[in-house]
């Protein structure tokens, strides 16, 4: 690998564990880099770009649980229900393209935005969940999280977050330490699939997933311990929905 491209790669990965553990689809990043500048088939990097996002996430919530913020017993049913619809959607992505969804991802992308601009104070609340979860509304919802993520994976992690801020009534830290958890669990089975049908470049996605992880965990460790990073968060979030809508429609 050509030096410049290996320092790219290296900090594209930390670029987007940053993204990734706060906000989501920091993947437009990683994905960037293996298909336009390293020529890799689409196929080739969705496989390929999962060992970043398992390293971040599994440091992020190895951080987010030394510091305080991850309860490992509340986060068991968002656990389950994404990880069984992550199998499906596993399968349904080794079976079709899901270049034709980009569009529809874009427009999904546009009410997300609307979501998080009206009453903002929803986003910036602070406090932890006692009461138990409601399972009418969480089964469906993150079934269909964890589907999307098996099959796409690109924005899982916005759509996740507004499913347990808004949803679920966590504040944005908590919610990313479940949500980096979660994803971390149901990658590792993903990698599994993957790298079985052949659909990881792993020497590119280790120098790729080493930027990843120490962006995850860094993230994770300093987020948990400043208040104002429930504001930062937010900030992010909005910018990284932005560009994402951007990039779509006008690239």
């Amino acid at each position: 690998m050509d030096i410049t491209i290996l320092i790219i790669a290296v900090i594209g990965g930390f670029m987007a564990g940053v993204i990734n553990t706060l906000a989501g689809n920091g993947s437009a990043i990683t994905l960037t880099i293996m298909t336009e500048l390293m020529g890799m088939p689409g196929n080739l990097a969705n496989g390929t770009n999962r060992l970043g996002i398992f390293s971040q996430t599994a440091l992020g919530a190895w951080a987010f649980h030394k510091e305080g913020k991850l309860d490992l017993k509340q986060a068991r049913p968002y656990i389950g229900f994404t990880f069984l619809g992550a199998i499906p959607g596993v399968w349904t992505a080794l079976q079709v393209s899901n270049e034709e969804f980009r569009s529809v991802f874009g427009y999904l992308l546009i009410l997300m935005l609307v979501v998080i601009l009206v009453k903002p104070e929803r986003w910036l609340k602070d406090g932890i969940i006692k009461e138990k979860p409601n399972y009418w509304f969480i089964a469906p919802i993150f079934f269909a999280l964890g589907f999307y993520g098996g099959f796409i994976q690109m924005g899982m992690g916005i759509f996740f977050l507004a499913a347990m801020v808004l949803g679920a009534g966590y504040d944005m830290i908590r919610a990313n330490a479940i949500k980096v958890l979660v994803i971390a669990i149901f990658t590792l089975l993903i990698v599994a699939v993957f790298h079985w049908t052949g659909r990881i470049d792993w020497q590119t996605g280790l120098v790729i997933a080493s930027g990843q992880a120490a962006g995850g965990y860094l993230t994770a460790k300093y987020a948990s311990r400043y208040p104002a990073a429930r504001v930062w968060a937010y900030r992010l979030l909005i910018v990284v929905v932005i560009a994402s809508i951007l990039k779509i429609f006008f690239t």
